[in-house]
């Protein structure tokens, strides 16, 4: 096996890897949905711009492996895998901000 091919290799391990933790990290998303848009007392009733976020960022949860996988197909791997981790490290960016209260 020559260095190419473990490269490619491993490119293509760390986008699948990537694409689990991304459908994952959307899962999780849409399993607390009900918390932010629901009818009950433990909601906070977002309001449309909220939502808009939210619907974007289930959306990058699943266009951004797949961009990733393109971009493999076409030469572009180091772009791809950095496409595809990003909503997870937008995520782990996201649980740094501190709480506003």
């Amino acid at each position: 096996m020559t260095n190419a091919d473990q490269a490619g290799a491993v490119t293509k391990a760390l986008l699948i890897v990537a694409a689990l933790a991304d459908l994952a990290l959307g899962a999780l998303l849409i399993g607390v949905s009900g918390f932010l848009f629901g009818g009950g007392p433990e909601s906070i009733h977002g309001g449309s711009l909220l939502m808009a976020a939210y619907v974007a960022a289930i959306a990058a949860c699943i266009a951004a492996p797949i961009a990733g996988f393109i971009l493999n197909g076409r030469g572009k791997s180091s772009l791809g895998v950095a496409l595809a981790w990003l909503p997870p490290a937008g995520a782990v960016v996201a649980l740094m901000v501190p709480a506003p209260y």
